[in-house]
């Protein structure tokens, strides 16, 4: 194991060991938090719940549904951009401060158009998650080293297949962090969005224990997203891009 991995787990288990401190002395009110390790207790008696694993195999389901969209039409739409020098000078103004818009304010809209559920939640996802896809590919196209196109050029192949074989492998390494950005933004929106946008998933599931007063099935959930994210991202950083140590020989 790396010396980061263990310094950083030794931050995070003296973070969970003070705050299981402060509240078992009661430094922390338990009406404002409880103890971590009640929390982890409430987490394993909620996924012995069949409606709590309903709740997660739909929040699961919408962020899997909106993330592979992000992705696909993050790239496409970067693609595009960059091939575009005019439009790049329009658009990437606007790109850059992306996350500066509150996304969150289209959703009366998204109520309109698509109603409660699913539907909506993605729109939602989708519209959070995909500035980052697109950014992403933009900066991943822009760091290929000019060695490689000026082979593809001399072999005169085609934009296309220049794209799917040379650019878009080159790029990888940077295709894989916008995909990590994409979980995280769409797990965000999906679960901020089932407060208001769903009758049912992890969200919802949160609200319905905050407004019951229910701290031990709130933190519990809170914890139970908190884990899976950081699951799904320790899967993704086991992904290594095929083109990323190319890149670096080539740089």
């Amino acid at each position: 194991m790396k010396a980061t991995t263990i310094a950083r787990l030794l931050v995070v288990a003296f973070c969970v060991g003070l705050l299981e401190l402060l509240c078992r002395t009661g430094q922390m009110p338990r009406l404002v938090i409880i103890p971590p390790s009640e929390m982890f207790i409430a987490m394993i008696g909620l996924l012995r719940q069949p409606q709590i694993l309903d709740s997660l195999a739909f929040t699961v389901m919408v962020v899997a549904v909106s993330g592979v969209m992000s992705v696909v039409m993050g790239v496409l739409i970067g693609i595009v951009i960059h091939a575009t020098p005019r439009l790049r000078e329009v658009v990437e103004p606007v790109l850059s401060a992306y996350y500066a818009i509150p996304n969150f304010i289209f959703y009366p809209l998204f109520i309109v158009v698509f109603g409660l559920g699913a539907p909506s939640l993605i729109a939602l996802a989708v519209l959070f998650a995909i500035g980052a896809m697109v950014i992403a590919t933009i900066d991943g196209l822009d760091s290929i080293p000019p060695i490689y196109r000026r082979v593809a050029s001399v072999f005169q192949i085609g934009y296309r297949k220049e794209l799917w074989h040379i650019r878009l492998p080159a790029a990888a390494p940077y295709l894989l962090t916008g995909m990590k950005l994409v979980v995280v933004y769409a797990f965000i929106a999906v679960i901020a969005g089932e407060f208001l946008l769903s009758n049912k998933g992890v969200g919802h599931k949160i609200a319905f224990a905050y407004n019951n007063f229910d701290n031990a099935s709130m933190y519990g959930l809170i914890l139970l997203v908190i884990l899976l994210i950081l699951l799904i991202n320790a899967l993704l950083r086991l992904v290594r891009a095929p083109g990323s140590r190319g890149t670096e020989l080539a740089r």
